[in-house]
Formats: structure tokens, C-alpha cells, sequence
């Protein structure tokens, strides 16, 4: 009994940590706003065990950060992290395209080649649902690669980066040019062509950053 509890639980702090994760990586929770445990999870209709959990987690991500006596709030966006974010993610997103490629199963290939169906008749102008297809490309790919110490920390790193590229919304332009690059790299890797995979990655990266310094 006492495993079925403490795995309910990890579920619901699981549920609670995506919705958070969710609102912190799209700005609907600004950059250093408060958070409350008691309010997050009246929402959720969740208790405060499982939110609290999940912010943990989140401030392990650096996502929020607490203070004593003052509370929990969603750390601030700076852009001088743009250089490092990107510096390590210039490393790891073509390891992991190349690992992809590699190690793709039947079931990544289905995957990806939905997701690259989507990318392709997709007309969206929600802004909220191109960034939400955005992060659905990526940790396809990830999980494709099936290490998960590398997913994960991609998963962090891109996390940091979308935050900022939400920061810049408003200046960048082509939204959903920028979010349909992904149609090569999962071609690639549906291929299995390792060169090319990691090659798309790394200019995928690349560009993200430039588009970024262009505007600030």
C-alpha cells in the first residue's frame, strides 16, 4: 500500500511539474514573479505535497529560485545566459541528432514522421501551440536517442532557451519559419543519416542564437 501511495504521489507531482514547467518556459509566469504553493495547487486541485515537489524540481532546473521567509519565484531571464546555454547545447543537440539517427526503432520513426507531417501542414499563428510544437520536436529527438542522462539534460538546457526566445517573441519574426527548420533535421534522422542530422542541429542552434543577438 505504502508503494501505490508514494507512487501516486510522484504522479501528481509529475502532473504539477508540467503545468508549472509549462507556464514558466512560455512567460505566462513572468520572470520573477512569485509563486504560490497554496495557490498553484487550488488551481490544480492538487494538495501543496506534490507542488512542492515540483518546485523542487523546477528550482534544481533553475526555473525558480527560493528564498527564506520571502518564498518561491520564477528566476529572471538574463541574457548574458544566452552564450551559455548555447555553448553547451552547440555540443549536445548534434551528439544527440546523431544518436537519433543511429538508434532510431520503429516506433521514434513513426513518431518523428508524425511530428513531421505536423511541421508540414501546420498553419498556426498561436504563438502558444507553435512553441508547444517547437518543444514536442525536440524531446522527440531526445527520447530517440535513448540515453536519457543526455534527454535530460537537454530537456533543462532547452527549457533555459526557450525562456529566452519567449522573452523576444514580440521582436523576432518568423515564428513558425523558425519552429518548420525541424522538417530537415527529422527527415535526416528518419534516414538515419548521422552527418546530416548532427550538421542540422548544429545550424538550428546556431541560428537560434544569432536571431536572438540580433534583437537585443
Amino acid at each position: 500500500m505504502w508503494a501505490a501511495d508514494e507512487g501516486g504521489r510522484r504522479s501528481l507531482a509529475e502532473q504539477a511539474y508540467r503545468v508549472i514547467c509549462d507556464r514558466l518556459v512560455t512567460l505566462q509566469i513572468r520572470p520573477g514573479a512569485p509563486i504560490s504553493d497554496e495557490q498553484v495547487a487550488n488551481e490544480l486541485g492538487l494538495g501543496r505535497t506534490p507542488v512542492r515537489e515540483a518546485l523542487k524540481r523546477l528550482e534544481s532546473e533553475r526555473l525558480v529560485i527560493a528564498y527564506p521567509r520571502r518564498g518561491t519565484f520564477a528566476t529572471e531571464v538574463h541574457i548574458t545566459d544566452l552564450g551559455h546555454i548555447s555553448e553547451v547545447r552547440q555540443q549536445l543537440e548534434p551528439l544527440a541528432a546523431a544518436a537519433a539517427a543511429r538508434r532510431l526503432t520503429g516506433h521514434d520513426r513513426a513518431e518523428l514522421a508524425a511530428l513531421l507531417a505536423e511541421l508540414g501542414s501546420t498553419g498556426s499563428s498561436d504563438v502558444r501551440e507553435l512553441i508547444r510544437l517547437d518543444v514536442r520536436v525536440h524531446r522527440a529527438v531526445y527520447a530517440a536517442t535513448h540515453n536519457p542522462y543526455l534527454a535530460d539534460t537537454l530537456i533543462r538546457y532547452g527549457n533555459l532557451a526557450t525562456r529566452i526566445w519567449c522573452l523576444f517573441l514580440d521582436r523576432l519574426p518568423g515564428l513558425s519559419g523558425h519552429v518548420g527548420e525541424h522538417g530537415p533535421l527529422l527527415r535526416a534522422i528518419i534516414d538515419g543519416d548521422v552527418d546530416r542530422s548532427a550538421g542540422f542541429a548544429a545550424g538550428h542552434v546556431a541560428g537560434f542564437e544569432s536571431a536572438i543577438r540580433k534583437v537585443i
